[in-house]
């Protein structure tokens, strides 16, 4: 036998569903009468029974159901290419919703295993500009093709108008003359970010204006041929013991971190700053690695830099850290004193184990 009739226990169910339907809009379905007692189901008293009010049940729910409609956080509207153009002096390209501008490195040639490599095989500099999030108007990625006597002056003049710096690495082997790649970041202005890589864009034209070449070397000195580095005076800046041998110096100051697997790391592990001295109290060069969090890494950047320090590298050394740790080398040259003093400034901007500590 069919029945016609709904069960008791679907009542509260199907009450449901129409409160649903009703909230999002939709018209409720007609209500299932429940079975008289005594009645057959499909009987003609029961097919003829008034359909029974909503019950207060079915109403209460009604707003728990109610689809909560999250905030929408507002988008900046499409960038104007002509905007991007002259905030950076660069062609506009408009591609997925972005406005790119790109510099092929056209001015140097570059060979990579004897053969000349041409611009459109991964030597363009460029700028990709897209709208940004909750009010600000434009945000900013890309990669600069920079050859060595270019690295630094461009961070500068990128750190200096509040783009960030995010990695410095190489892309080729036995290439000549040696190319090193920037990749940049920032939020801001479609203007303001715009004047950060022109900036950038104008160092490397001033540079290449004074020296068609890239330079091979610095243009010091040569350190002298043995070292006579004060280990003492250099332990007594950093707050540490140091080692020293045949006049050299290295300081090394770790930090805590956990691995992928949730093992604790730290200064033996490799999770460390280090500052390595060579030459004379006079005349000396210092070279290391900083071990930095992702919010450390500007302000740190910012400190070698102002204090004359070259970066050479950046990059990460594992995966699935925490915090996530970034690494970057550096390079300096002249008193040693003076060196140590601001990678010691450095030092004090990041979270190292001996923060706060005198000697």
């Amino acid at each position: 036998m069919i029945r016609l009739g709904c069960p008791r226990s679907s009542l509260s169910l199907l009450a449901l569903a129409s409160a649903v339907l009703v909230a999002c809009g939709g018209g409720a379905p007609a209500p299932c009468t429940p079975c008289a007692p005594g009645t057959p189901s499909g009987s003609a008293a029961a097919s003829a029974s008034p359909p029974a009010p909503p019950s207060a049940s079915a109403s209460a729910v009604t707003p728990a159901l109610t689809p909560a409609v999250a905030p929408v956080v507002g988008k900046s509207p499409p960038l104007d290419e002509g905007a991007v153009a002259a905030a950076t002096g660069g062609k506009p390209e408009s591609v997925d919703g972005s406005v790119k501008v790109s510099f092929p490195r056209t001015d140097v040639v570059v060979e990579v295993d004897g053969g000349k490599l041409a611009p459109f095989l991964g030597l363009t500099s460029w700028a990709a500009f897209s709208p940004g999030k909750g009010g600000v108007e434009a945000m900013v990625m890309g990669d600069l093709v920079l050859f060595e006597d270019e690295v630094n002056p461009v961070m500068s003049a990128l750190l200096d108008h509040g783009l960030e710096v995010t990695a410095l690495h190489n892309h080729f082997f036995y290439v000549k003359p040696a190319v090193f790649f920037l990749h940049i970041g920032g939020e801001g202005t479609v203007a303001g970010l715009g004047k950060g890589v022109r900036a950038a864009h104008d160092a490397v034209t001033a540079i290449r204006k004074r020296s068609p070449r890239p330079a091979e070397r610095s243009g010091a000195a040569a350190l002298p041929a043995k070292s006579t580095i004060d280990g003492a005076k250099l332990d007594a800046v950093f707050g540490v013991k140091g080692a020293s041998k045949d006049g050299m110096y290295k300081a090394t100051m770790g930090r805590a971190a956990n691995a992928a697997c949730g093992c604790p790391i730290g200064k033996a592990m490799g999770v460390n700053t280090w500052a390595a001295f060579q030459g004379s109290e006079a005349d000396a060069s210092v070279d290391g690695d900083f071990a930095v969090t992702e919010a450390e890494l500007q302000p740190v950047l910012k400190a070698l830099r102002a204090g004359g320090i070259d970066i050479v590298a950046i990059h990460s050394h594992m995966t699935g850290e925490s915090p996530r740790m970034l690494f970057f080398h550096y390079w300096g040259r002249g008193k040693a004193m003076d060196l140590a003093a601001t990678v010691k400034r450095a030092l004090e901007l990041t979270a190292w184990d001996g923060k706060g500590k005198t000697s």
